[in-house]
């Protein structure tokens, strides 16, 4: 996702996958980036996860708790979106994009892009 590091990234993906809030221990059991991590950047990174509104945390005893603020769809729509901001030509993009969809990704479009009944 754009504006957040390879282990935020990573963070993330562990949140997004977890069935409800867990704790910092549980993110760095599940965390699988090949390094060994301390257990204090992992609750640095998930501070800044938890600053910059990615996540919420909720204090349970001595612990927080953390979870998504946003779906992992909404964070890529939000990627997308700077994207197209950022591109100087929204229009050219979005078509160059559709053209080169695959025809389960058009049909979501279509479906997506009709009108509410």
């Amino acid at each position: 996702m754009r504006g957040l590091g390879e282990l935020e990234r990573a963070v993330m993906d562990v949140l997004w996958d977890a069935d409800g809030p867990v704790k910092v221990r549980d993110v760095l059991d599940r965390l699988d980036t090949g390094k060994d991590l301390a257990y204090t950047t992992v609750m640095t990174v998930l501070d800044n996860l938890h600053r910059k509104e990615w996540a919420v945390r909720e204090r349970v005893g001595k612990a927080y708790l953390y979870r998504p603020s946003v779906s992992r769809a909404d964070a890529a729509a939000r990627s997308l979106r700077e994207v197209l901001d950022e591109s100087g030509d929204p229009a050219a993009v979005l078509l160059h994009f559709a053209r080169s969809a695959s025809a389960e990704e058009s049909q979501a479009l279509r479906q997506g892009l009709r009108p509410p009944r």
